[in-house]
């Protein structure tokens, strides 16, 4: 079992930055992806940033230059640095450990709000 544990959310105003951090309980260098998540009010979860274990990136084209996904596997962690932040990026972020790009088996953690507000 793999146990996931976001942090680092909180309220911000426009254009302010937040980074957010993926606690892992145990490696997660195996895994085919690492992935950050979110869920805006009256919206469906959706990818935002994707980190392969061959370190490739993808990013959601609404946070394109804005957000960056990183990891450091020494420290079972994945991070999420966010910056120029808008009211639109207003959501629960989720991690998540994608075990294959074939199937839709992983593990997630509870989320960490992000509020950006004036």
């Amino acid at each position: 079992q793999l146990q996931l544990v976001e942090s680092g959310g909180g309220l911000v105003q426009p254009g302010g930055s937040l980074t957010l951090s993926c606690a892992a309980s145990r490696s997660i260098s195996s895994f085919a992806a690492m992935n950050w998540y979110r869920q805006g009010p009256g919206k469906e979860r959706e990818v935002v940033a994707t980190l392969s274990r061959g370190d490739s990136t993808n990013y959601a084209g609404s946070v394109k230059g804005r957000f960056t996904i990183s990891r450091d596997n020494a420290k079972n962690t994945v991070y999420l640095q966010m910056n120029s932040l808008k009211p639109e990026d207003t959501a629960v972020y989720y991690c998540n450990a994608r075990e294959s790009l074939i199937t839709t088996s992983g593990y997630w953690g509870k989320g960490t709000q992000v509020t950006v507000s004036s």
